[in-house]
């Protein structure tokens, strides 16, 4: 009797342990040479004569106009990853975002790590995510979703696909968030991953970085976008990337 009590208790140890597991388990998506490798549609990789360049963690009044700006200089659209709660607080920026021709993408309600499983939670916030964005984006309904962090659990995945949403996170990335970043470590950064086909992870805010640290992706944008195009690569949203495992363009609606 005392043996099966022990292994009962035992047992009913591990269950915390397993489901823990299978919370955080997809996680190891983040992981860049794994997620190229395996994963080529969740890395964003697509057309090879194409690069998208996406924006996480807006909209911020600070510093979104800014990017705006300097992506009309350039001539460039791209894809913003939008925190929900933002798009709440700043209404009339999320939508100019969109009207200046850019695609507004979800990245979630808040910028949490997500480390405790809670797929109720997961579910009800990214469904708030969707909704804001998809106001502000208007007929243009968002397609796309990156989690903070990079970070997908399982929640988060079922949570998506609930949503309707397609998962993407990014090849290449400047660092752009960190204390010490300058425009020519973000160039430098960016270019040492940066393939045809890929997907640039860069931030129009510092609001989940260092302060001030967008003003090194800023400055960093002009020699990114040239450097693509001396290579002959065009750069773009990824509704026009052709993802891998799609059939080309997204279709908005």
């Amino acid at each position: 009797m005392g043996d099966r009590s022990r292994a009962g208790r035992a047992a009913y140890a591990v269950v915390p342990v397993v489901a823990a597991l299978a919370h955080i388990g997809p996680a190891a998506t983040w992981l860049p040479g794994l997620r190229r490798r395996w994963f080529p549609g969740l890395a964003g990789q697509g057309r090879p004569d194409h690069v998208a360049l996406t924006f996480d963690d807006g909209p911020d009044p600070a510093s979104t106009p800014r990017f705006l700006d300097a992506l009309d200089a350039l001539g460039v659209r791209a894809t913003f990853f939008l925190l929900g709660e933002r798009v709440v607080r700043h209404p009339a920026l999320a939508r100019e975002v969109a009207l200046r021709g850019h695609e507004l993408a979800v990245h979630g309600w808040t910028h949490e790590r997500p480390w405790l499983p809670s797929p109720g939670r997961d579910a009800r916030e990214l469904r708030r995510a969707v909704h804001a964005v998809g106001e502000a984006a208007g007929r243009n309904r968002p397609h796309w979703y990156r989690p903070p962090y990079g970070i997908l659990t399982s929640g988060r995945w079922a949570a998506a696909r609930r949503a309707g949403l397609r998962p993407v996170l990014w090849t290449a990335w400047g660092e752009d968030w960190r204390r010490d970043a300058t425009p020519d470590s973000v160039r430098a950064t960016v270019a040492a991953d940066l393939r045809g086909g890929g997907t640039i992870l860069l931030h129009d805010t510092d609001h989940a970085s260092a302060p001030e640290s967008w003003r090194a992706a800023l400055g960093a944008l002009p020699h990114l976008v040239a450097h693509c195009h001396a290579t002959g690569l065009t750069v773009g949203p990824l509704s026009e990337h052709a993802v891998a495992g799609t059939d080309g363009p997204q279709e908005q609606g």
